[in-house]
């Protein structure tokens, strides 16, 4: 059954950024050779963490979002764990409220900066009438 899934790994902070995207490219076609549909992907960049994890204190951040067989995931999973650049993963099943809430976070966003723009040129303006009255 083909669900859809949202994986973060974090890469080590002493990677290149040639070294970055030969990790990530190599994690996108792991993907899309098995058969997994690509359905968003999101470069976080580096991060903070929260705790120290093998004696580092930040890290590369990315997201990837796909529709793929559960088989899949034990394949992707054993990849993460042999890969010395990565310090942490996490794959998770998203249900329909999540992939839901991802849709309208992705399309929403744009929308919601917008308004916030235009709100605040409404209030510069009403200013500076006042400012112009006195």
């Amino acid at each position: 059954m083909v669900r859809q899934y949202e994986t973060v790994f974090i890469m080590t902070p002493v990677l290149s950024e040639q070294q970055i995207k030969e990790t990530v490219q190599k994690y996108q076609s792991l993907l899309t050779e098995s058969g997994a549909e690509i359905v968003y992907e999101n470069n976080w960049g580096m991060r903070k963490l929260a705790y120290p994890i093998q004696k580092k204190s930040t890290g590369f951040y990315y997201l990837i979002e796909f529709k793929a067989e559960g088989e899949l995931i034990a394949k992707l999973e054993t990849a993460y764990k042999r890969d010395e650049k990565l310090l942490r993963f996490l794959t998770v099943s998203l249900d329909k409220h999540a992939i839901a809430y991802n849709e309208k976070k992705r399309s929403g966003g744009m929308k919601k900066q917008q308004e916030a723009a235009m709100a605040k040129q409404e209030i510069v303006k009403p200013k500076s009438q006042e400012e112009a009255e006195n």
